[in-house]
């Protein structure tokens, strides 16, 4: 299990980075405006969370250091991804279930022309939820649990990979000692084809 905590890691934070990233771009919220306000408003995940695609491409971003980088750096990027994942939660946690009118006060003022939440609050007859908040909050949930999971089991994880090993270490490295996605990836990034066993010296 340990061998592939390290995949099975970075894919997850990989996974919920992308979920929230892709989230962020699709519509949250359909406000529906009072009769000759204005067509209704769709916003976005961006416009109701400004911060939520910068998090989200800072969690891409831990997620792809999360695999070649050191046993300290190993536990202190856990401990940034359980802090995004928390920062992603309570930011998107409100508009999924509660909708607040700062949420969506800039895309109708956008649109309309009119500044203030109390004033868009009166312009506006009825809001509707889509799925994208809930997914971005699904998400947040994936990404603190491997964030814990990097934090518990990331000191006892292998190497970064034989391509950062030296010859001595590989050399102690038993032959049939299975391999990890990432050390497959390293064998192709090399050129070598990791199904096949090296050649006699």
């Amino acid at each position: 299990m340990i061998r592939r905590a390290r995949s099975i890691s970075v894919l997850a934070i990989l996974a919920a980075g992308a979920t929230s990233t892709l989230a962020a771009t699709q519509t949250w919220i359909h406000v529906s405006l009072t009769d000759g306000a204005a067509a209704d408003v769709a916003v976005s995940g961006t416009a109701a969370v400004p911060v939520l695609t910068p998090l989200s491409l800072a969690v891409l971003a831990l997620g792809a250091a999360l695999s070649i980088i050191g046993r300290v750096l190993r536990i202190v990027f856990g401990a940034l991804t359980v802090a995004a994942a928390i920062g992603i939660a309570v930011l998107t946690a409100p508009v999924a279930f509660d909708v607040p009118v700062d949420a969506y006060a800039p895309s109708v003022t956008e649109t309309t022309g009119i500044t203030g939440d109390s004033s868009v609050a009166a312009l506006v007859a009825s809001t509707s939820v889509t799925g994208w908040p809930v997914a971005a909050l699904v998400a947040a949930v994936l990404l603190l649990g491997a964030g814990s999971f990097v934090l518990v089991t990331g000191w006892r994880w292998p190497g970064g990979g034989r391509k950062y090993d030296s010859p001595r270490r590989r050399a102690v490295v038993a032959d049939d000692a299975p391999l990890d996605a990432i050390d497959s990836w390293d064998d192709l990034s090399r050129g070598d084809d990791p199904t096949f066993p090296d050649p006699p010296r």
